[in-house]
């Protein structure tokens, strides 16, 4: 069960869409759901419960049983469609969509979103929100590259799915760890999943 503290928590969403890095997707969830000062939803695109079977061998449970809110991808009209759900708390929510699919970053870069995952990045755009957005392609076509230029511009963070090993990583867990952490910089939430000590 997903950890709360007694005070008003931040809320935290989660987008994940259908490219390759579900396992980063469930860590991610898991490290969000042990803060006690976050309050953690998630989206789940069509396009990822294929990959979750694809390379978790499972359904979208493995992500929302970490949960506090699960939203449908479906629903435009859930609180996340709207500019006013985000300022509800002491502190701004903020989103986190990993993986990103270049579907869905084409989508939120041309503004024509047809999905929750989508629109809620749009108005994370427009309220001048934290949003990282995490890619998972390889090679990346020109238009890929415009289309993060686009984005980094309009106010997000593009982190692609890029592990590091400077910290001598020994397991597919520590990289993912260490990812964790570096995304949770970025919306400035406190950690202790390790950094470079230089």
């Amino acid at each position: 069960m997903p950890a709360v503290s007694c005070a008003r928590p931040r809320d935290i969403l989660v987008g994940v869409s259908g490219a390759s890095g579900m396992p980063l997707a469930a860590c991610l969830l898991r490290s969000l759901a042990a803060m006690p000062d976050v309050r953690v939803h998630c989206i789940i695109s069509q396009g990822a419960h294929a990959v979750l079977r694809a390379e978790c061998e499972s359904g979208p449970e493995l992500l929302t049983q970490y949960a506090h809110h699960v939203h449908d991808a479906e629903n435009l009209g859930a609180g996340p469609s709207s500019g006013s759900w985000w300022r509800r708390g002491p502190e701004p929510a903020a989103m986190i969509l990993a993986p990103c699919s270049m579907g869905t970053l084409g989508a939120i870069a041309s503004g024509a979103t047809r999905n929750l995952v989508q629109r809620s990045a749009d108005v994370a755009l427009k309220e001048r929100l934290p949003l990282v957005l995490v890619p998972r392609e390889s090679p990346l076509s020109a238009i890929h590259l415009r289309n993060m230029l686009a984005l980094r511009e309009a106010g997000a963070v593009i982190m692609p799915l890029c592990p590091g090993f400077y910290l001598k990583p020994q397991s597919v867990d520590d990289l993912l760890l260490h990812l964790c952490g570096r995304i949770f910089d970025q919306v400035g939430l406190p950690h202790n999943l390790g950094r470079w000590p230089g």
